[in-house]
């Protein structure tokens, strides 16, 4: 990537269209994206409540709308997928994704290259699963995790893209704890941070937690969170998502936050993150200084 050269994400992520998704603000989005100028769309899961056709025909004729603007990149999120079907993986893995497949294509860990960029999705939900079970009841069907095929999988593609493209990898759980929840999405979170630092990534994008977020892992990967467009936000909080900048230099997330008075997106903090490696750096132009 030259020095003067910038990609632009639109990250979006647990749209859940369904009982709980507020239409007004996915009205919003359908005309305001299009002005951002966007490199790329990523979709970061839960596209519906509850993998109902209905949802997967509203989320698919959204997403159609969102091909218009840029190359689009979608993953399935827990929501999205009929584990019951399946538990534990007993009568295959395909079964429980085939509805989510009708309407968004068979391949469940996509790869979208555009001028300048290489995007790779990753599977983190499988529903009721081995890798993601833990000692918590809550965390059935909820939690999510990487396997070390996904993590050396794009690894893969990583190392075979041009030396200058940004590495984006796309994936549902977030990866870092839930500002209000406290939360990790991921079963075994130690050890998928470790094997995500070695993809070769520059950003990752992900959401699950319904809170916005902007972060890195061991202050050398950055991380992505966007929110949620339903009404099932967070202490009460404003929904956002995410515009995701990348230069030679820097990863810049800024949120947009939804005013419902107004009925619209406006712009609010940005955050900057050097692309490779320590010192960590984290700034928000927006708001005063964060440290992580």
């Amino acid at each position: 990537m030259s020095p003067g050269q910038a990609i632009t994400i639109v990250h979006l992520s647990d749209l859940h269209f369904g009982g709980f998704a507020d239409l007004t603000q996915i009205e919003a989005l359908a005309s305001f994206l299009p002005t951002l100028g966007a490199t790329a769309v990523a979709v970061s899961g839960d596209l519906s409540q509850r993998a109902r056709h209905g949802e997967f025909q509203a989320a698919h004729l959204f997403l159609q709308q969102m091909r218009a603007i840029a190359p689009i990149l979608v993953v399935p999120g827990n929501h999205d997928i009929e584990w019951w079907k399946s538990p534990l993986g007993l009568m295959g893995e395909r079964l429980k994704y085939a509805k989510y497949s009708r309407y968004f294509g068979q391949d469940l860990r996509p790869v979208v290259e555009a001028p300048g960029i290489v995007l790779a999705g990753a599977l983190s939900s499988y529903g009721v699963a081995f890798g993601s079970l833990t000692w918590n009841i809550r965390d059935v069907a909820v939690k999510g995790h990487l396997p070390r095929s996904e993590t050396n999988r794009v690894q893969k593609i990583f190392a075979a893209a041009p030396p200058d493209a940004a590495r984006v990898l796309v994936f549902h759980h977030n990866v870092l704890a839930g500002g209000l929840s406290g939360r990790q999405g991921l079963a075994n979170w130690r050890s998928a941070h470790r094997r995500l630092l070695a993809t070769g990534a520059d950003v990752i994008l992900c959401g699950h937690d319904h809170q916005e977020g902007a972060g890195q892992i061991q202050g050398a990967l950055a991380v992505s969170t966007s929110g949620t467009h339903s009404h099932r936000v967070r202490g009460g909080r404003p929904s956002v998502f995410n515009l995701v900048r990348i230069d030679a230099q820097a990863v810049h997330i800024q949120h947009f936050r939804w005013e419902s008075a107004d009925r619209r997106f406006l712009p609010s903090d940005t955050y900057s993150f050097a692309r490779k490696g320590p010192p960590k750096v984290a700034v928000s132009v927006a708001g005063g200084d964060q440290g992580l």
